[in-house]
């Protein structure tokens, strides 16, 4: 299986977790507040039936995507995508989850016909299939963060995490950016301890009984070090440092890094409060 076929797999898969933890709610449990401040169950699960909807446009319109849909967002930069889960929130919870479905089997579709090589236009720079899907997989996981938490459901971490701590490490320059600080110049070494049970991937070396996914040169000066899913976590702020006792970081900017780290495109995001006694630290 291609890169891009295996991504767009795992997507299928993170997807149909997170569907099955909502399929079964009563309608009134939709209005259910989620951690991110104003959204419900709704709007989680409309703002990714929104954004698959503008990758589908993407990947079978293009040139459409790039006339009308980047227009739209360059004039509202800051509320667009709020504004497009909003609107789509408002739909009978049955056929917001029946557009989120059939919305993400046509993404699935179109992502697997796109020409080998090829990049689909975005909102920002243009993007492989395989970015595409992992940017797809590391939102549904974010969000589906959101709707478990809201719902006290406990997930079981598995080897999908890959590809969120993966864009979390790529996205190390982003989050320096966003926040006016100069990315430091040495890359940096990131060790993380996959879940039990997942398989080697190319990244990965054996450590401690679990699997070791490793990012950057062995004797880098710049080391974080933790369990892969506190990274994730960290990465798509959906949990604050001070709750993630597992990272570590040897040296200053990787201190700093995790501070800010920001696996999302936008604005700085503001995260979640700590829950750890004694407040964040």
């Amino acid at each position: 299986m291609s890169e891009a076929g295996a991504v767009l797999a795992d997507l299928t898969e993170e997807s149909e977790e997170l569907d099955a933890l909502v399929a079964g709610l009563p309608a009134e449990r939709w209005a259910t507040p989620t951690p991110a401040a104003g959204w419900t169950l709704a709007h989680q699960i409309a703002h990714l039936a929104w954004t698959d909807q503008k990758a589908l446009l993407a990947a079978t319109d293009p040139d459409r995507f790039l006339r009308v849909a980047v227009p739209e967002a360059l004039a509202a930069p800051l509320t667009f995508v709020d504004e497009g889960a909003e609107a789509a929130a408002q739909a009978p919870p049955a056929e917001l989850l029946q557009s989120w479905r059939a919305g993400r089997e046509a993404l699935r579709e179109a992502l697997t016909q796109w020409p080998a090589g090829d990049k689909l236009p975005w909102y920002g720079p243009p993007m492989s299939v395989a970015s595409m899907a992992s940017a797809r997989l590391m939102e549904t996981w974010a969000h589906g963060q959101d709707v478990a938490d809201a719902l006290e459901v406990t997930r079981t971490p598995t080897a999908r995490l890959r590809h969120i701590a993966r864009i979390g490490v790529r996205t190390r320059n982003f989050a320096y950016s966003v926040h006016h600080l100069t990315p430091p110049e040495e890359e940096f070494r990131v060790e993380l301890r996959a879940p039990w049970g997942s398989p080697r991937s190319s990244a990965a070396e054996s450590g401690g009984g679990r699997e070791l996914w490793a990012y950057g040169p062995q004797d880098a000066a710049q080391r974080v070090t933790g369990d892969a899913l506190e990274f994730c976590l960290l990465a798509t702020q959906r949990a604050h440092r001070a709750d993630l006792p597992s990272l570590r970081a040897e040296g200053a900017d990787a201190e700093r890094w995790l501070g800010i780290a920001q696996a999302f495109a936008g604005p700085p995001g503001t995260g979640r409060p700590s829950t750890a006694k004694g407040g964040a630290r």
